[in-house]
Order: C-alpha cells, then structure tokens, then sequence
C-alpha cells in the first residue's frame, strides 16, 4: 500500500535542454525512500505520470501479476510500460523530460505538474487548462457515482 500522498498543482517550465526543475513544495513531498529517482510513463488524456521509484515499483508489481495468457492483459501491460523511463533529479533538483514522452503529450514549454495520490501527473499547460475546464456535466451526479460507493464499505 503507498504511504506517499502528493498534493498541489504547480506551474513550471522545460529548459531548452527538455530539464523541468521540481518546485521546493513538491521536493518537500518526495519520499525519502525514492532517492530523488523516478520513473515517468504515459498516463491516460494525453499527460505524463512521474512516480517516485519505490510507488512506480509498487505499481508495476500489481501489473506484473497480470494473467499473461489472457490477451487483454498483455495489451494493457504493453501500453501501461510503453515509454516508461528511468529518471533521477540532479543536485539542482531537475529532471530530464525524454523527449519521446514529451511530445506524445504535446509538451513544448509551459507545463503543470498536479500532484495527488502516489503520482505527478506532467501535463502540458495548455492540455491542462482544457482538460480542466471540460468539468463533468454533472459533478454531483458524478461525485455520488465514484464517492457513494465509499460509504457502504464496498
């Protein structure tokens, strides 16, 4: 189970060496066990996800119990690790964003990385706005649907 609770959205921008600093809030949340490492992966809705490594090595055991033989599961496993690279900050504290993650999720510049649960989602800022402001039609209806669900225990 992960201990790590990542909080706040934080914009920030790629040097023209692809680097993004992490901002000293989110620094502050990094567990000590990832060792400044990470691993950053596609994510859903076109963003990146950055895992510190002991979340992402966490994750990628509950995947690798997958059924193999069951062709559903290899697909998932092959997109959920497609792209997945190995990062580690540097004493300035910035990573370097692989370029091929990058432009999958059409990241150039500006960006913003929304932490909550285990991850930092990475996403372009334009693509975030947008993702953002497209609120379900129905919030509350939506809030009952996933949240109801927590209340009676199942």
């Amino acid at each position: 189970m992960s201990e790590t609770r990542f909080i706040g959205e934080f914009a920030c921008t790629i040097d023209l060496k692809s680097r993004v600093m992490l901002p000293a809030a989110l620094q502050k949340q990094i567990p000590a066990k990832a060792k400044n490492r990470f691993v950053i992966n596609r994510g859903f809705e076109k963003c990146l996800v950055l895992y510190p490594r002991n979340e992402w090595d966490i994750i990628s055991a509950e995947v690798n119990k997958l059924n193999l033989y069951i062709k559903d599961n290899r697909d998932f496993a092959r997109y959920f690790f497609r792209g997945a690279t190995e990062l580690e900050a540097d004493n300035s504290k910035r990573i370097l964003m692989p370029k091929s993650l990058c432009e999958y999720a059409g990241i150039t510049k500006d960006i913003v990385l929304f932490g909550y649960a285990n991850r930092i989602e990475v996403w372009s800022e334009k693509l975030y706005k947008k993702q953002m402001d497209e609120e379900p039609r129905d919030f509350v209806k939506l809030a009952e649907q996933v949240m109801g669900k927590l209340t009676d225990g199942k």
